[in-house]
């Protein structure tokens, strides 16, 4: 029996399904302004589902989406939301969600090293101490990780770190730098994971991660691939496309193999909806493993 860390799946498209608003550039953000309590309802589903961490909807809360739009100064404010709507969750952790300065993949919007630290500090700063750890996602390059690294440590809570690999090779980031350099800089990670990335590609990955000694995971997207719409300025998930055999019973068969290879920490990232969750967590169960 292994002790296995159950998180949650992808808010952002569970939003938009929900809510059946256009998509805009702020993601999820604006849901919580339009639809209270849409994402606490988010969250106790995926508690229900069997998931033990709730991830604040904090992913996209940087200053740099918030500028000139509807919800340019109210930073601190979405954060606030955000904690109070996960506290409704029921789960038995919290954590806050610091996703990439700029974009989601684009290694190339990164902000020199200091400003970085900066700003990710700033978010973690947030909700820091009322959380149980801070989950760095979509890492895409071995700058990214030294800086959001080093800035999620600064509020004392343990940190675990998520990259995102080229969908057609697990052994690279999406800046296409090794993964293992990656790997490398991130000794003061409490976790590493691969998230945001086709299912198909992880289990290289986690070959890596699991050479380095520290508790490892991987939680996939569901989409067909990442396209070029969605790379450009101020993408919108209207540019990807849900593929069309991402059942639940499929994305259990490629989280079971994980945990086959030794991961601890499972979950769902884009297009993985409480039914994934619940089957992932029927099927652990199954097995002899113990959710915790």
């Amino acid at each position: 029996m292994t002790k296995i860390t159950l998180l949650d799946g992808g808010m952002g498209q569970e939003l938009v399904h929900r809510a059946g608003d256009k998509p805009t550039p702020l993601w999820s953000t604006q849901v919580m302004i339009d639809h209270p309590g849409m994402v606490a309802d988010v969250h106790r589903d995926f508690t229900a589902a069997g998931a033990t961490v709730a991830t604040l909807n904090t992913y996209a809360i940087h200053h740099d989406r918030l500028d000139g739009t509807a919800m340019d100064g109210k930073f601190a404010e979405l954060h606030q939301i955000a904690l109070a709507e996960a506290k409704a969750s029921g789960a038995s952790r919290l954590a806050t969600s610091i996703g990439p300065l700029g974009a989601s993949y684009r290694a190339d919007l990164l902000p020199p090293h200091d400003e970085a630290v900066t700003k990710f500090a700033e978010v973690a700063a947030q909700t820091g101490d009322s959380v149980d750890l801070i989950l760095c996602e979509t890492v895409v390059s071995v700058a990214h990780t030294r800086a959001i690294l080093e800035g999620a440590l600064s509020v004392g809570k343990p940190v675990w770190v998520a990259f995102s690999v080229s969908d057609q090779d697990g052994t690279l980031l999406r800046s296409g730098e090794p993964l293992a350099d990656a790997v490398a800089v991130a000794g003061g990670a409490d976790a590493l994971l691969v998230n945001c990335s086709t299912p198909e590609v992880i289990g290289t990955a986690l070959d890596i991660l699991a050479t380095v000694g520290k508790p490892f995971g991987a939680y996939a997207n569901g989409f067909e691939k990442i396209s070029e719409g969605f790379l450009e300025a101020k993408p919108t998930v209207d540019a990807l496309t849900l593929r069309r055999d991402f059942t639940p019973e499929a994305y259990a068969d490629f989280a079971m193999g994980w945990v086959d290879q030794g991961a601890t920490i499972i979950g769902g990232c884009c297009e993985v909806s409480p039914a994934h969750i619940s089957e992932i967590a029927k099927r652990l169960r199954a097995a002899g493993h113990d959710i915790i």
